[in-house]
């Protein structure tokens, strides 16, 4: 975790006059082969017999980049060129594809043998499958085992484990470094001023949300929100985790459209229901599916209660910062409060998988030893640190072990991190050996006056979590019948929300037919074959 000497090369060579090298392009198109002859990008030669070759490699394009970088030729493209690229007769060629548009693009660079990337990537697994099962995917099991000890060290058994397929390793899958998702907060200064403990099973917090109406403790009349609600999974899932039952151990199905296929479901419709029509919950909760309206709402002061992403609501000029100024003597308390009646009264929650993107390499890529020397690379020594966090002493601080943001880092240092977390492709987020300490490391990129609460929001984030369970083959109704289903579950939600009490059962059985009808009842079927199999 300290720099060492070929750190300080390159903090000294790209740190300090960086901008004085951003013209000398040292990706691929400015290398030579042994005649002298400039290179011409492509992979036409191989590396282990002394010619320069080119690695192809996809990088997110989010159209951030700061002056005078660019997405292909900026500090760490720089970085990769000199530690890895250099040292191993390779020119690394970074192949941008806009955020909003990767699996559209990708599916076109996929279909061409010629123009797709060595490394490829994807979070989406259906996607990953699709190609695994037409052929596309280089099987590099083998290659991991003689050129990747670093990178299966760093990995483990249980992330790798999502790309593989019928014992092959189709997908080398990035390590999520914290897998607390949601929490959920509280008006302290509502409960206080009513005299009200803080809820912690599901009767109670519907007792609060009753009281936060009736005696509306802000004194916002109309504009009450007991409980903020969004059509996004942050607000909905927490609610339908909370009352189903897992499928296996703590595990259960990974698509958010297979929420309707589990024991409970109903249930937590129900609940659902009874919120939205006693006015408890956001009244326009379905025309919400960003959470702009949610979001205003927080920042007015107009909710009492609501769950969201762990953090979320703690960055810098976020819905604290902004809630705390616009209205005085407001506070908000991170709350647990859900119980699983169907699992002992916990409070189910659900987490993500241990794994991030699926990183592949195409059958086409002649380039596959190459592609995973330089994921190992990656995983080596402290290259991940460098590249989501800087140079320490210009970008960071090491404290207790921890890369801490220097409060005046330059804009200048600031400016070479703008797409860390998207070249540091084999991690999502700021991996450090274990989730203790990569938690402490996500907590310490916030402003320090929001410390206790997010400590406080990942320590109910981590609490009686269930997690996906990871098939040994594809289920291939998922990406047949995903996207139609996806969208069946919100009309599910919002329907039977807005329906009358006496009319609810009505609806939910139509709903659910339709469900079944639209590719539930195959995926269903093919899920259960697969549990049966495990």
């Amino acid at each position: 975790m300290t720099v060492n000497a070929n750190q300080k090369v390159l903090k000294k060579a790209l740190g300090v006059g960086l901008s004085a090298v951003m013209g000398m392009s040292l990706l691929a198109g400015c290398g030579s082969d042994s005649n002298g002859n400039t290179a011409n990008g492509g992979s036409a030669v191989e590396g282990d017999n002394g010619k320069r070759v080119t690695l192809k490699v996809e990088v997110f394009d989010r159209g951030n980049s700061p002056a005078p970088h660019t997405i292909t030729n900026n500090f760490l493209t720089q970085m990769v060129q000199e530690r890895f690229g250099d040292p191993n007769n390779i020119d690394v060629e970074f192949v941008p594809v806009q955020r909003s548009e990767e699996v559209t693009k990708l599916n076109v660079l996929m279909a061409s043998n010629t123009d797709v990337p060595d490394i490829v990537f994807t979070y989406d697994s259906s996607v990953f499958y699709r190609y695994a099962q037409q052929g596309g995917l280089t099987d590099v099991g083998a290659i991991l085992d003689e050129h990747g000890p670093n990178l299966k060290k760093f990995l483990g058994e249980e992330t790798l484990s999502y790309g593989q397929i019928d014992g092959k390793q189709l997908s080398i899958p990035g390590k999520r470094a914290v897998t607390g998702r949601y929490s959920s907060y509280i008006r302290q200064d509502w409960l206080d001023k009513l005299g009200l403990p803080v809820p912690t099973t599901t009767d109670e917090l519907y007792t609060t949300l009753k009281a936060f109406k009736d005696k509306d403790p802000g004194g916002l009349g109309s504009k009450n929100i007991p409980m903020g609600m969004a059509l996004a999974p942050a607000q909905f899932e927490t609610l339908i985790y909370s009352f189903i039952k897992p499928v296996k151990g703590d595990l259960t199905y990974g698509q958010r459209y297979e929420l309707p296929l589990h024991e409970g479901f109903k249930d937590a419709m129900q609940f659902l229901n009874k919120l939205y029509n006693e006015g408890l919950i956001s009244k326009d909760f379905s025309l919400d599916e960003d959470k702009t309206q949610l979001g205003k709402d927080l920042n007015n002061g107009y909710v009492g209660y609501w769950s969201d992403d762990v953090g979320n609501l703690a960055y810098a000029d976020g819905t604290l910062d902004v809630l705390y100024a616009n209205v005085e003597g407001s506070k908000i308390s991170a709350v647990d409060t859900y119980t699983n009646a169907n699992v002992d009264n916990k409070h189910i929650k659900s987490r993500y998988a241990s794994n991030g993107m699926y990183i592949m390499i195409p059958k086409s890529s002649k380039r596959a030893v190459e592609a995973v020397k330089y994921l190992d690379w990656m995983a080596s020594d402290d290259n991940l640190v460098l590249m989501y966090s800087g140079v320490e002493g210009e970008n960071y601080d090491l404290v207790d072990g921890i890369p801490v943001v220097k409060p005046d880092v330059s804009k200048e240092f600031a400016d070479r991190l703008f797409n860390g977390g998207d070249m540091a492709i084999i991690s999502n987020g700021k991996n450090f050996g274990d989730q203790e300490l990569n938690q402490k490391a996500w907590i310490s990129g916030f402003p320090e006056r929001h410390k206790e609460i997010l400590e406080q929001s990942y320590a109910i984030a981590n609490t009686d979590t269930v997690g996906p369970i990871v098939f040994s083959k594809p289920i291939e109704a998922e990406p047949k019948y995903g996207t139609t289903l996806n969208d069946k579950l919100a009309v599910i939600m919002v329907k039977t929300a807005m329906a009358k009490p006496e009319q609810f059962d009505a609806v939910y059985e139509q709903e659910m037919k339709d469900f079944m009808s639209l590719g539930g009842t195959q995926l269903k079927e093919e899920l259960e074959a697969a549990l049966k199999d495990l």
